[in-house]
């Protein structure tokens, strides 16, 4: 079996973006974390500066107003900011990852241009549709359907958990185009808010990641002119699953940094906390669960990485995305647990980090590909002939 190098050391720009993003996360990010959590207020401000940052284009070329960066950066940035808070890395992954690259990696130029330099600066937030009611992990068990009708696409039907459909002002969502067709019968399309026919549907009211805004959409005979189709027809479906391909880096990368969040908060307070005469740290039960925490972490950190740096790279990476996503959002639900069981009565209450983060982490194993699509895909290669 092939051997996949390791990432090198990281580069001097690397090492600056991710203190640049460290910083920000720790002086505007984290004042703010549960005011946006308990108001469940989608956080336009803080967005809005990352946009100035460069941080909401940053897999977009320069020449259409974004940073130029790779997935390595971009694992870097997610990272950072969901130590401080998970559902604002969740909502920059979204951004960047899911409507923002589809239009980048499959868009005609005049798309590009038209729409890709408001979401690289923050300008307009970007969302993203393809599961529905009826279509869950069976992404290409969607129901809408787009119907050509002279200049436009008539387009009806509805999209379940879309990522920014309240506060997103570009929408990329699938629709079926020729049912007989199956899987290679689905087509992407974009839409702006405003659309004749687009509806934003009910916001959801969720246990955790609750500053990303997570809504209902339906299309109502949602006219949608000819030339918002993204990219070919009928490719829709094969081209969102190389989109989820770089968004499950995304994820693992904001696993590992809610993961790392909960294990430097529980390091912090079992520093500082006594218990029968002796700090919580001296105990080897706490020891313990503070190095399983980490040696998984530093796994999951190897994991995503080799990923991220395997996509900059051109190397097919499909597995070691899966690998990255599955094994660092399950350790990312196990150091969320551990930390609240260190901090014990404390840990679930607000007052401390750790309760966020609980709550937050379960998401991670669902989103974008559950855990069990996860090993679904890294079985088939294991598999093939």
């Amino acid at each position: 079996m092939e051997q996949i190098p390791f990432i090198p050391e990281l580069t001097e720009n690397q090492i600056f973006i991710r203190d640049t993003i460290r910083e920000f996360a720790e002086k505007t990010i984290r004042p703010v974390v549960m005011k946006y959590d308990e108001t469940q207020e989608f956080p336009m401000e803080i967005m809005k500066k990352l946009g100035e940052l460069g941080f909401l284009g940053i897999l977009v070329p320069e020449e259409f107003g974004g940073a130029g960066l790779g997935y390595v950066e971009y694992a870097l940035i997610i990272e950072e900011i969901s130590k401080v808070d998970p559902s604002i890395g969740l909502s920059v992954a979204a951004h960047n990852g899911l409507c923002t690259n589809h239009i980048n990696l499959f868009g005609n130029p005049e798309q590009k241009k038209k729409y890709l330099p408001d979401l690289a600066s923050g300008k307009k937030i970007g969302a993203w549709g393809l599961t529905e009611a009826v279509s869950g992990s069976d992404a290409a068990g969607l129901k809408s359907n787009a119907i050509k009708d002279g200049n436009y696409w008539i387009l009806n039907g509805s999209k379940q958990f879309t990522t920014h459909g309240t506060v997103g002002e570009t929408y990329v969502v699938m629709a079926i185009t020729n049912k007989e067709a199956g899987k290679k019968g689905i087509s992407a399309f974009i839409l702006e808010k405003g659309m004749e026919g687009l509806i934003i549907g009910k916001k959801e009211n969720k246990l955790g990641m609750r500053a990303s805004d997570t809504t209902q959409l339906a299309f109502e005979n949602c006219k949608v002119p000819v030339e918002n189709l993204l990219g070919e027809e009928g490719m829709g479906f094969i081209n969102s699953m190389m989109v989820l391909e770089g968004g499950r880096i995304s994820i693992a990368a904001n696993s590992m940094g809610l993961a790392q969040g909960a294990l430097e908060a529980a390091v912090k307070y079992s520093k500082e906390r006594k218990q029968f005469g002796k700090l919580l740290a001296d105990f080897q039960a706490t020891q313990f669960k503070l190095a399983e925490m980490q040696t998984n972490i530093e796994a999951a950190r190897m994991l995503t990485y080799r990923a991220a740096w395997m996509k900059d790279n051109g190397i097919p990476n499909t597995k070691e995305a899966a690998e990255a996503k599955l094994f660092a959002s399950e350790i990312a639900e196990k150091a969320a647990s551990e930390a609240v069981q260190i901090l014990g009565g404390y840990g679930f209450i607000k007052d401390y980090p750790v309760e966020k983060f609980y709550r937050d982490a379960k998401l991670l194993t669902i989103g974008e590909g559950t855990s069990e699509i996860q090993r679904i895909v890294i079985a088939r290669d294991l598999l093939k002939d």
